[in-house]
């Protein structure tokens, strides 16, 4: 189920511009505020444009935010997890500082000064949600390389003279891949819920570009009356962070031998 649901959302994403009915921005104020209808399925905004249209737009948003954000927070993660876990010793000791420091800031509270410094759009919501979120993928690369760094076959490899990069790379990485990819499932509803939760506090990505987070603030002020204009956003969110994440337990379910055999 999970599979099915992200791969309907990354169709949306990669064909916005021809599923959606208009562009995100064209707008009609003599429509504006219309409840759903045959013309407008999802209704119409405070001026006038097609919301259906503009949820298609922001799925995308959302789901090139998350797949930016969590090849950053990989690549740095990975990177300072590999050279703490397998070289240890001083290094190590410096990733552990790193760690605990960055763990002490909230990472939401991280990325709200960047927007500050930065400004309002879609690649600086990109650098600071990348910038503050990389902790969980240090740790649990860092933990998997102490656990590997130990084990026979790595040990005989480094006994017949396999250099570093290659014992990283060909003996360890491999059997940290299933869990990275897990993990991979489980960060990208989180990255979609950080990116819309700045949205919704005016930090997130400025109009005209359509955000689901931005779409849900700006319809409080006509929720009671115009019931669609915080709903269908709302359950765009739920819907991805649902897919993603019931394919991240799909994929820790196959992937976990111990699971398996429990089962």
């Amino acid at each position: 189920m999970g599979l099915s649901v992200v791969s309907i959302c990354l169709f949306i994403a990669a064909f916005a511009n021809f599923l959606a009915p208009t562009g995100y921005d064209v707008g009609d104020l003599i429509n504006s505020r219309q409840n759903p209808s045959w013309a407008h399925p999802f209704g119409t905004d405070a001026v006038g444009r097609d919301y259906l249209s503009r949820i298609l737009y922001a799925t995308r948003t959302s789901i090139i935010v998350a797949g930016s954000v969590s090849a950053i927070t990989f690549t740095v993660g990975i990177t300072l997890g590999t050279l703490g876990g397998y070289l240890g010793g001083w290094v190590d000791q410096i990733v552990v500082r790193i760690i605990e420091i960055a763990t002490g800031i909230p990472t939401l509270l991280v990325a709200m000064f960047i927007m500050g410094f930065l400004g309002h759009d879609m690649h600086n919501v990109i650098i600071a949600l990348g910038m503050s979120g990389w902790v969980v993928e240090t740790r649990i690369t860092r933990g998997q390389f102490l656990a590997f760094r130990e084990r026979e076959f790595v040990i005989a490899a480094q006994a017949i003279g396999a250099s570093r990069l290659r014992v990283c790379l060909r003996h360890i990485f491999p059997n940290i891949i299933p869990i990275l990819a897990v993990l991979l499932a489980f960060q990208i509803p989180a990255v979609i819920f950080a990116e819309a939760g700045l949205s919704f506090l005016g930090l997130g990505i400025d109009e005209p570009v359509p955000s689901l987070g931005k779409m849900v603030s700006t319809s409080l002020g006509y929720v009671r009356v115009y019931w669609h204009m915080g709903l269908f956003p709302s359950l765009m969110i739920a819907i991805i962070t649902m897919g993603f994440t019931f394919m991240g337990d799909g994929l820790r379910d196959a992937l976990d031998p111990t699971m398996n055999r429990e089962s």
